[in-house]
């Protein structure tokens, strides 16, 4: 189904109060938290759409689309970011695409980054804060080793990135989410004189709201969004 820009402009403006709300019940001001959309439930042909209805971030999850949406004439006017899992030999053109990687997940990666930056680069970390062994990312106790290979290949992390266990209920998803804010304060007082770690990207269309209350700066909005952008059949 084609995207409605009007109808996708609501659906985002109703996301973004939601967001606003959440952010001031968490004691921050109610522009603190960015929203990315997911660009991989829609093709090139709806960048019109998604410029027409106010989108000024898209996170992709694979190169080839990236590198597809940014060709369409006005895909200029939009940022994208990486979300998805990045593959060394990739990265070089992904660096040149993106203004923020969130997926960074093993050393190997990192060092890629640090190798193929034009400049200083900052990039975000994924954690895989519950040890699942079907998700990527790096476990807790990684994380201090990744930070110093991340200052030797002369790469700025910015912050975690997180997705917790699968759950229904978003409540669910809440301990995992002040978890990981635990954990990135905790990395903050230790690395705070080499990386920044102000940025945490969690949350998705289910439970967004949850991840912004316990310290998201960064939420990525997929399916739940833009189906409710599509024009009726």
């Amino acid at each position: 189904m084609t995207i409605d820009p009007e109808r996708l402009g609501s659906a985002l403006d109703d996301a973004r109060t939601q967001i606003a709300e959440a952010a001031v019940r968490s004691g921050r001001p109610a522009d603190a938290v960015q929203l990315v959309l997911a660009g991989k439930y829609v093709g090139p042909d709806a960048v019109p759409a998604l410029l027409a209805a106010g989108v000024s971030v898209v996170g992709e999850n694979r190169l080839q689309d990236l590198l597809a949406k940014r060709a369409v004439p006005g895909a200029e006017d939009l940022v994208f970011d990486f979300i998805g899992s990045l593959q060394r030999r990739k990265v070089r053109d992904v660096l040149a695409a993106v203004r923020l990687i969130h997926s960074v997940d093993r050393i190997s990666v990192l060092e890629e980054v640090g190798a193929r930056a034009d400049g200083p680069v900052r990039v975000l970390l994924q954690v895989n804060i519950a040890g699942e062994p079907t998700k990527q990312g790096f476990i807790p106790d990684e994380l201090d080793g990744a930070l110093a290979a991340a200052g030797v290949a002369g790469v700025k992390i910015g912050g975690l990135m997180a997705l917790p266990p699968f759950a229904e209920d978003p409540e669910a998803s809440r301990p995992w989410f002040e978890r990981v804010r635990l954990l990135r304060n905790a990395l903050a007082l230790k690395w705070g004189n080499e990386h920044d770690l102000r940025d945490l990207s969690m949350g998705t269309s289910q439970d967004f709201i949850v991840a912004v209350e316990a310290g998201a700066t960064i939420v990525r909005v997929g399916r739940g969004i833009v189906d409710q952008g599509r024009m009726e059949p």
